[in-house]
């Protein structure tokens, strides 16, 4: 599910389906050329509002978002399409104010940092303990080499780090985006590997007789 949230998310940030280094490049610096409001109702927003209100609300902020069109053309159509998130969950831009809708409208620099300072909190706090039990089951294995299950277990809090550490350093360089692919890359290859191979131990060879009961006590 968390691979189905990134691949409908940032994984259309530059419009297009699937994972691109410009997405990630998008999502956390930005596109300059655009802004965000734009790059968001072409990409992950797209499904929300039809075509004519999308190109609307386009056009509104490729004109500088000028106020007078605000409360009789612009407002309606960001209550209708975009309030019942936007205006409603705390740290969304609140589309009822013209400032927030504004500040969304002007150039696209990414990702704030308010915006980063959350998402990492939330992102070390709750995958590192996923990582943490996941390690803990798989030094269990048996059949597996130990400095192959320290590597294992360890590669994933490492890439972890240097993750979350490339969404910062993306924002200041666009360079760094390939650091964001190849981490996140490292640690699903790592928990994918873990995860199949604890199950497959419990549930598998276990009850086609590879282990016997009084190996578990």
């Amino acid at each position: 599910m968390a691979g189905a949230q990134v691949l409908l998310t940032h994984g259309m940030a530059d419009g297009k389906a699937g994972l691109s280094v410009d997405d990630v490049v998008y999502s956390y610096y930005g596109n300059r050329e655009n802004s965000l409001l734009q790059a968001k109702l072409n990409g992950s927003m797209q499904d929300k509002a039809p075509p004519q209100v999308r190109t609307q609300l386009i056009k509104w902020a490729q004109n500088n978002s000028p106020k007078e069109q605000w409360q009789n053309e612009i407002a309606p159509l960001f209550q209708q399409y975009c309030s019942q998130c936007h205006g409603v969950i705390p740290g969304l831009p609140d589309f009822n104010q013209y400032l927030d809708a504004k500040k969304v409208a002007g150039v696209n620099k990414g990702a704030s940092i308010n915006a980063l300072t959350r998402v990492s909190h939330i992102h070390i706090f709750s995958i590192g303990f996923i990582f943490f039990f996941m390690g803990i089951i798989f030094s269990l294995a048996v059949g597996i080499p130990n400095w192959f299950k320290i590597l294992n277990i360890c590669l994933p809090f490492a890439a972890l780090i240097i993750d979350i550490m490339s969404w910062w350093l993306t924002k200041l360089h666009p360079n760094f985006a390939w650091l964001t692919i190849i981490s996140g890359f490292s640690y699903s290859i790592a928990f994918a590997f873990m995860w199949c191979t604890s199950l497959y131990q419990m549930w598998v060879s276990a009850r086609k007789g590879g282990y016997h009961s009084n190996e578990w006590r």
